[in-house]
């Protein structure tokens, strides 16, 4: 591991500077004062909530305001708009169990055909405002026994809605459902089959989509308002990853930053011109970029090639490998599924898919804590609001944990339902996308 001299100026995680340059993300007018996770990540594109303050306790019979169904299965987190929660999911036609569509023991079983859905749920009640059929088809290739066929999680603007099911088309809707446009990309191969689950990144008037696979890779940027292709870049030598694009200005240019197993790239948001590029993180990149004045902090985790590599921006051009532009690397209990949590200068994460929980230094790299946490599996990422951090297991198990260079769990929590989704925090409320129904965790309203 290499480390620098401490700066403190990005450790700041969540700052003024963050929030001006993050307004990119949520362009419609009148957009201050509205609720909202436009994306993945949340507002401010690290998982955390500026103004978030959920309960720390829940169970089935505390603090939960609705648990409603969900139609078809799907890994992808739900976003929040205004008065409205987003969730893609795909239900099978062909006697799917319980949401859960089942995967053919062999390339000999034919695939079940799915219908590929975009909900809008009330976030008060949980009643369902309306439901889209994007499309239905049998998909071309199977998945991951623990995946599903809808992984790409929704991306608004306050005007649009953007849904992405990869290969099954990229859809856009108005807030109340109206369909805009599609674009057919074509069809993926993931790597053994196991899968699809890159999420769309926007800025402005730009839908950016990572499309590496098995096949010819690629990364392409739509214009948001019609579907049509602004730029397309080949990525030559790039196999499968997962990992969802990255767009941050900095130093006055927009990027977009692409994770992957060759190299990271950078690139013009406006033309798609390659302005930088690292390599060192390994097969099968999930996580997605972090981003914090000026600093990146890259990471992938399959089991026998732990990467984590931290990058300074500042003036970063060309070949970053062997420069001092590479802060500090980590080879040891990084992520593999979830996407680390930037949180108060520290960097939160878990060792592959287990509930190893580690914490470290966002400057120097120094790891301040690893613990079992007793979660079992993990898919979902750590989000953060209020001073606190909360956690997901897949069987149901939530922990409410203080930041801080020592782990303190301040509140274990249990629900009856697997949890792969991570979770999204607005104002006083947690929602957590089970894999049958959706929860939302709330104060009772006297509080």
């Amino acid at each position: 591991m290499r480390a620098p001299d401490p700066t403190p100026s990005f450790l700041r995680a969540g700052s003024a500077a963050l929030v001006l340059v993050l307004a990119a993300l949520t362009p419609a007018a009148g957009a201050e004062g509205i609720a909202k996770w436009p994306w993945w990540r949340g507002p401010l594109g690290n998982g955390t909530s500026p103004d978030g303050d959920p309960p720390v306790h829940w169970s089935e019979q505390e603090n939960v305001r609705f648990k409603v169904p969900i139609d078809g299965d799907g890994l992808s987190t739900p976003i929040v708009w205004g008065d409205r929660i987003y969730i893609l999911s795909a239900l099978s036609l062909d006697g799917a169990d319980e949401g859960v569509s089942p995967v053919p023991e062999s390339s000999e079983t034919p695939l079940p055909k799915q219908r590929f859905l975009v909900t809008a749920y009330d976030r008060h009640d949980g009643s369902v405002a309306w439901q889209r059929v994007a499309t239905e088809r049998v998909p071309h290739e199977g998945h991951h026994q623990e995946s599903a066929w809808a992984n790409a999680s929704p991306v608004t603007d306050g005007e649009r809605l953007y849904a992405h099911f990869g290969s099954a088309g990229t859809y856009a809707y108005t807030l109340e459902g109206e369909l805009i446009w599609k674009v057919d990309l074509g069809d993926m191969t993931t790597r053994l089959g196991y899968g699809e689950g890159s999420s769309p990144a926007l800025w402005g008037d730009t839908l950016v989509i990572n499309w590496d696979h098995e096949g010819d890779s690629f990364v392409v940027a739509l214009d948001k308002r019609t579907g049509d292709e602004l730029w397309r870049k080949d990525r030559p030598g790039e196999l499968t990853s997962w990992s969802t694009p990255l767009i941050r200005e900095h130093e006055g240019r927009v990027q977009v930053i692409v994770a992957a197993a060759g190299r990271t790239r950078s690139y013009d948001l406006r033309n798609g011109e390659v302005l930088w590029s690292v390599s060192g993180l390994g097969m099968n990149v999930i996580p997605t970029p972090i981003y914090d004045e000026g600093i990146l902090y890259l990471a992938s985790g399959k089991r026998d090639s732990p990467r984590m590599v931290v990058v300074d921006l500042h003036g970063a051009r060309g070949n970053l490998d062997g420069t001092d532009a590479v802060l500090w690397t980590r080879d040891r209990d990084t992520p593999y599924v979830s996407t680390p949590l930037l949180y108060r200068g520290q960097l939160y994460f878990f060792k592959h898919v287990s509930s190893f929980f580690t914490s470290v230094d966002a400057a120097t790299g120094q790891t301040l804590f690893t613990e079992r946490v007793g979660l079992g599996r993990v898919f979902a990422s750590p989000v953060a609001a209020a001073g606190r951090i909360y956690l997901l297991g897949r069987e149901g198990k939530a922990l409410v944990l203080e930041p801080g260079p020592t782990l303190k769990v301040l509140a274990e929590n249990q629900l009856d339902d697997g949890f792969d989704a991570s979770p999204v925090i607005v104002g006083g409320d947690l929602y957590l996308r089970g894999r049958r129904f959706l929860y939302a965790v709330a104060r009772p309203s006297d509080e």
